[in-house]
Formats: C-alpha cells, structure tokens, sequence
C-alpha cells in the first residue's frame, strides 16, 4: 500500500512541475510578444525593415528576368501538334523561361507572320539523358527508353504542317548507342529536308562520346547550322557539366564541324556560375581559333532547389558589353542578354541578322551561300 502511495505521489509532482514548465514558458512568451513592436511602431516606421525567411544566400530574382504565362495561337498549335505526334521540346523538358515568347511568335502580328516568327526546339532521341550536368532539368538514366524509328517521319511532318522558317533541332545524351544517335539525326535532318524544303536547320548537337566521325556524320546530313555548346569556361567545366564533356572537346567537335564543310558553327554560354572576366575571354579567343561563328550569353538559371546554385544575376548592361566583345574579336553573329538560350527566337536572331547580311562585314563572304537560303525563305514565306 505505501508504494502505491510513494508513485501516486512522484506523479502527482511529475504533473506539478509540468505545469509549472508551461506556465513559465506561456509566461516568457507573452513577455515576449509584449516587448516586441506595437501596431504604432510599424504604422510610426520604426520596425525593421523587413523579415526574411527561407534561403538568403541565393540571389533574388531580378524583374528583367520574370516572364508571363505562355498563351496565344501560335503556342496551343504547337503544344497539340507535338503531343498529338508523341514528339518532345527542350522548351518545356528544360523548363525554358522562353517558350511563350518562342513558341508564340510576336504579338499583334497576323497568322502567317506568327507562323514564321515562332520557333520550336525538337528534342530527339527521347526525354532522357544519360548524363547529369549539373544545370540542367532534362531527367537521367544510364539506360533510356529505345529509340522511337517513327520519330525522324513524325518530326518532318510536324515540321512540314507548322511552316515555320526555322526550327532547331537538340538532342539528350545518348551514351548507350554505338554511334551515340548520329544516324538517327542525320535521318531526321534529311527528312525535314525533304518535306518541308524551305525550312532552315539548325541541330544542338553533343559531342557523340568524342567520335569524330559521328560529328562528321550529323555535318553532311544537310543541315544549314551546327551547334554544341561550350556552356561555360574551361575551370568550371568539370563543375557544371557531366564529367564525360569537355572544354576542349567541345572545342574539337565544333573544329571538326567546320573541316566537314558546314557553313555556320554556333556555341552558347552561360554566365552567372563564377566565371572571372579573364576566363571569359580566354573562352572566346579559343572559339575564334576555331572559327567558331556566332555565340549566345545567357544568364544560367537554376532550375530546381538540386541543381547548383546562381553566383550572380548577371546585369543586362554587362551582357551588353560582352556582345560588343565578341563583335570585336570577329564573331559573325552575337546574340547577349538575360533571358538568352541556345536557340532563343533563333529564327530571329539568326535569319534577321546573319542570313540577311546584318552581321560582321568582313565576314558576310564566308555565308553568301546562306544569303541565297534566306532569299529562299523570304519567297517561300
């Protein structure tokens, strides 16, 4: 009997001293809250000038680079036509910041003007890669879906119903093939050719696991442009891209491009990952040694919370001044701003400022055969 009374006991002042702790905590919390700033001091301005919660060591977003939700014709054609096909786009694989401005064409102009402004960027081979750079959302797999032997038919035949005046064609990484998918490209590339003549080509290549031939193999296949992106400088390559590319790889396959008789060469950078200006520079005088012919900058922007963060937001007046560098180094056509990709409104940029002869003159020469392309478009237009 006496130990149930010594345990009653022991809880009863278990329960004591519990409550005890509730009423000095509720206490200290009201004091608390009764120290702190009144409706007067925020309406007086005297509080502090803002609370911030979540991560503070990424940079915040600026406006210039916030962009509206995608509507219009143009973009709800193309969205249907690509589902309706089972085709993807590095547009929406990539979560580009783009693709209503892109897909869209521009704003206020008629149905046909739509048709030739707007530009889509077909993804081949599938939606998976088989790398994993570090700044980009496209999904990974050592081993991806089979190619679809349908898909070089179905992508000239969307081609052919949009008439578009220029398209680009990307590509995952596919490691797991032979010949790392430059058949399969090169057959695309000759059907679009094929049905919808009229249409520029412009293909985002990879580097096909360093095959030289396989680069060789993409270059004849008819296509009027041949991009593979340097991404960012020789010191963060091993950083921001998978292990398996290269600086200097990529370096060979554009070099290799050109010895293959392709007329226009085009590689894109991204800025905001850490590059010193040093190293920027040094990456364009690497390019021009190569003839590298025109070259986008874009800001990099991180497109989940597991990709490597945003060093910096790149202001646009100092994407401003590194077009007006690389125009000065040789580069035929330079495309340089925020919101810049690879293949942003390449269309525009490349046709309206290469095609027609708006580039660097002591250049125009080396692209008279494309003069004659863009005379084409314009007609077929």
């Amino acid at each position: 009997m006496s130990v149930l009374r010594q345990s009653s006991r022991k809880l009863l002042n278990v329960g004591r001293s519990s409550r005890s702790l509730a009423t000095s905590s509720s206490s200290t919390f009201s004091q608390q809250l009764a120290d702190g700033p009144s409706l007067d001091d925020f309406i007086a301005g005297d509080a502090p000038e803002r609370v911030v919660l979540g991560n503070t060591k990424q940079p915040r977003l600026p406006a210039h680079l916030k962009t509206k939700i995608p509507t219009g014709a143009s973009y709800n054609k193309i969205k249907s036509d690509l589902r309706g096909l089972g085709l993807h786009t590095v547009c929406e694989e990539a979560r580009c910041p783009n693709i209503g401005d892109c897909w869209g064409g521009s704003k206020g102009a008629t149905h046909e003007e739509n048709k030739r402004a707007a530009t889509a960027t077909i993804m081949l081979m599938g939606d998976t890669c088989t790398r994993g750079c570090r700044f980009c959302a496209v999904k990974t797999s050592r081993t991806p879906p089979p190619l679809d032997p349908h898909e070089p038919e179905h992508t000239a035949e969307a081609i052919s119903r949009w008439g578009l005046g220029y398209i680009v064609l990307t590509t995952v990484d596919r490691d797991d093939l032979a010949d790392s998918g430059a058949h399969h490209l090169a057959e695309t590339v000759r059907k679009i050719k094929q049905k919808a003549p009229q249409t520029l080509v412009e293909v985002l290549t990879g580097d096909f696991g360093g095959s030289l031939p396989h680069v060789g193999l993409v270059a004849k296949s008819g296509l009027d442009v041949f991009a593979h992106n340097l991404e960012t400088v020789e010191a963060l390559t091993p950083f921001v891209r998978d292990r398996r590319a290269s600086f200097r790889r990529t370096l060979q396959v554009l070099e290799h491009a050109k010895k293959e008789g392709v007329r226009v060469t085009k590689t894109s950078i991204m800025l905001g990952l850490g590059e010193t200006e040093d190293q920027l520079m040094d990456a364009l005088r690497e390019l021009r040694k190569i003839d590298v012919d025109v070259v986008t900058f874009g800001q990099y922007m991180r497109p989940t919370k597991r990709h490597m963060k945003v060093e910096r937001y790149v202001e646009p007046a100092e994407f401003d001044r590194w077009k007006q560098v690389a125009e000065d180094l040789g580069f035929l056509y330079v495309a340089s701003g925020p919101l810049v990709r690879s293949s942003y409104k390449a269309g525009e940029y490349f046709i309206e400022n290469v095609l027609r002869g708006k580039g660097n003159k002591k250049k125009v020469q080396q692209v008279s055969a494309l003069d004659a392309l863009s005379t084409e478009a314009s007609s077929a237009a």
